[in-house]
């Protein structure tokens, strides 16, 4: 299978096998945004991606994945108490 080069010129694998790729709404109209909602916008974000999207964009990188995963319930109930 082939890589999707228009996706995979949009990230970066990092040493440690992390997707890095630019957050959005950086390029113009940035005049009316605060001067730190510029710079938050110029520091990269981490990428999240399943398994089978990895594989189908990325087929050759040599990403490492997560194989712990964390319930989504405890996300949720963290919000509920402190909300």
């Amino acid at each position: 299978m082939k890589t999707n080069k228009s996706f995979a010129k949009r990230i970066k694998v990092t040493k440690n096998g992390k997707l890095k790729t630019r957050k959005q709404g950086g390029n113009h109209f940035n005049a009316k945004e605060s001067r730190s909602t510029q710079l938050n916008r110029k520091r990269g974000k981490t990428l999240h991606m399943t398994n089978r999207a990895i594989r189908r964009f990325l087929p050759g990188a040599k990403i490492v994945t997560n194989t712990q995963e964390t319930p989504a319930n405890d996300n949720t109930t963290s919000e509920k108490k402190s909300a």
